[in-house]
């Protein structure tokens, strides 16, 4: 009889994560993997294929788990992703391919990404299994920026025969992958190293530290080093404000800035050379899953933590699994909840915010309630840190010299659904071209660049 129910995911506890920065989530064994894939119904038609931005062949990968063939599971994946251990982790599987299961209709729909996880995680351990290539075909492309987009874009193109090289603006590749999400969400070196180095594996070569725009313009790239095409992946990385009294004190950082420090930078270590500021009682302003990442951390820092948002927990934009764990370790949610300003000490430290309480009205054009002030409630609440998680915009940087590509009003580059912008030769996806959003819908972009790119350079 079909198990409408989904096998568990083991966890730690959280009154023991809270202390540590280790991965959360467990994962499945073999038993436990093959139990939850025997649920997989092999549809004819997907309609979980049809939620994946890129296109795995999910009911393939599954089948494979349920015979027991990891490697074979791993070969079906490696079709259309380079990153199955990252996207197993971190997409949003729930609105996407979970969320096109026809089991969800009267049950639990099947833990795909666990399933992903667990098929990358194990094939780690076998032997690398050899790429299909197809011959060098002379053809040269750039890529700026080695995130999920970048990456993507690179490892299809390396297959179809074209030499890659990615040009990263840090000193470690990754992009987000490293900078943005936490050890205890995405390990650094079990997982996202080891995926980075299945694209180097391709022939896609990285070189770290070049910022384009300055090191290096793309019409250079082009002119003087001979690049075909370009492809721009260099996501979203400029913090959003909230423009109140106060948001310059010391104490104020963007969750950009203190995520890069604590993941990028080590900065939580003892010895680290940049350390990291970190309050006894700390507001986090915003609802995404960046703003998790950023409580959570903090939580991890010893200290209290206070997320603050705008509207109720039914319109939170993160991941209800990110919200889940957030309740779990105590962290305290002040919803339907403004901030107004930041008040500072007489030295110019932030000792707390004054934040008034909000209503939800009509729908706006996000499809969610317009959250909107209640007269008289306005309180304050002590913290003496407050972090911002708004979102992010492009860097105008790459935009700012590079003559004849098109921004919009949000900085984001104009490109077409294929990826192509208003430069000839030049392409662009990811948080780059939409602002922020997730790693899935990145790599989507990364990948259907890549066949526009092809496609292109292959017109005689």
């Amino acid at each position: 009889m079909l198990n409408l129910k989904r096998i568990p995911v083991r966890e730690q506890p959280a009154d023991v994560r809270r202390g540590n920065n280790e991965e959360v989530c467990l994962g499945y064994n073999q038993d436990e993997a093959t139990q939850e894939a025997v649920r997989c119904l092999g549809c004819k038609k997907p309609r979980c294929v049809e939620g994946c931005p890129v296109g795995i062949d999910i009911p393939g990968f599954i089948a494979k788990v349920k015979q027991g063939d990891v490697a074979g599971a791993a070969a079906v994946i490696a079709r259309d992703s380079a990153l199955p251990a990252v996207c197993g982790r971190v997409c949003p599987q729930e609105s996407q391919c979970e969320g096109l299961c026809v089991l969800g209709a009267k049950g639990d729909p099947v833990s795909i990404g666990k399933l992903e996880r667990f098929v990358a995680d194990s094939a780690r351990a076998l032997q690398p299994a050899a790429s299909t290539f197809a011959p060098k075909n002379g053809k040269r492309v750039a890529v700026i920026g080695s995130g999920p987009a970048g990456l993507t874009c690179a490892g299809e193109l390396a297959r179809r025969g074209y030499t890659v090289k990615i040009f990263e603006a840090l000193h470690e590749a990754g992009g987000v992958l490293v900078y943005g999400i936490p050890e205890f969400r995405l390990p650094k070196e079990s997982v996202v190293a080891k995926e980075i180095e299945g694209v180097k594996r391709l022939g896609v070569e990285i070189e770290t530290d070049t910022v384009v725009g300055r090191s290096v313009t793309i019409d250079e790239l082009m002119r003087n080093e001979k690049y075909d095409a370009v492809f721009i992946g260099s996501g979203a990385g400029l913090p959003k404000f909230l423009g109140i009294p106060g948001e310059n004190a010391n104490g104020v950082f963007s969750a950009n800035e203190y995520l890069t420090r604590a993941n990028l930078m080590r900065a939580g270590q003892p010895d680290a050379d940049t350390p990291l500021h970190t309050g006894k009682r700390v507001a986090v302003v915003g609802g995404g899953n960046v703003a998790m990442d950023a409580a959570r951390t903090a939580l991890r820092k010893g200290a209290e933590v206070f997320i603050v948002y705008r509207r109720g927990e039914k319109e939170l934009p993160a991941r209800a699994e990110e919200v889940h764990h957030a309740h779990e370790e105590g962290i305290h949610f002040e919803l339907l909840t403004n901030p107004t300003e930041i008040i500072t000490d007489e030295k110019g430290w932030v000792c707390g915010m004054t934040c008034v309480r909000m209503g939800l009205g009509e729908p706006d054009e996000s499809g969610r309630r317009r959250p909107m002030e209640i007269a008289g409630s306005e309180f304050v609440l002590p913290v003496d840190m407050v972090i911002l998680a708004l979102g992010t915009s492009p860097n105008p940087l790459i935009a700012a010299t590079t003559p004849g590509l098109d921004t919009n009003r949000w900085q984001c580059i104009v490109a077409n659904e294929e990826g192509a912008t208003t430069k000839t030769g030049v392409w662009a996806g990811g948080d780059a071209v939409t602002g922020a959003a997730t790693v899935i819908l990145a790599m989507g972009a990364g990948k259907a660049a890549a066949k526009s790119i092809d496609d292109t350079l292959q017109q005689p």
